[in-house]
């Protein structure tokens, strides 16, 4: 068979198809990164500053690895053959603690610096409260998008 440039073997193009639509599920994490850190600046009844929108790259960086790791260990399962309903479960089991330690002692790190009163903390508590409830309410959505949109695209 003859190459043709822009023809792609069939294997191949579902292959990029499929991780194109997850691509593009990750890449609308840090968007619940932001829904999380407006729901936390409501909460707490302050506006969203530069400082948030700093706070903002470090949770879509958290999320997005959060993310990843679990892509990857289904990824690498589906690969091994493995059913894809086992492959996301065994995924899940995996990459559970790792998602819910980062997040747990990122949230808890932070309380005490959402609970500061001096007018030095005033500063930066906008970015504590958009890192602390952009990844609580981000985490919480990706353990439950990404095993769903895993077993919807592949």
């Amino acid at each position: 068979m003859p190459k043709v440039p822009g023809i792609v073997p069939v294997k191949y193009s579902t292959a990029i198809t499929t991780a194109n639509k997850v691509r593009r599920i990750r890449s609308v994490d840090p968007m619940f990164g932001f829904i999380g850190a407006v729901l936390g600046h409501l909460l707490w009844g302050i506006p969203l500053t530069l400082e948030s929108y700093v706070g903002l790259f470090a949770v879509g960086g958290i999320v997005i690895n959060d993310s990843l790791i679990l892509v990857a260990k289904i990824n690498e399962a589906v690969q091994k053959d493995v059913p894809l309903i086992d492959a996301v479960l065994s995924a899940g089991k995996a990459r559970f603690r790792a998602i819910f330690l980062t997040t747990a002692t990122t949230f808890i790190g932070l309380l005490p610096l959402l609970f500061e009163q001096s007018s030095h903390a005033e500063k930066i508590l906008p970015m504590a409260v958009t890192l602390a409830f952009g990844v609580l309410f981000a985490t919480l959505v990706t353990l439950l998008l990404v095993p769903i949109s895993s077993m919807i695209l592949m």
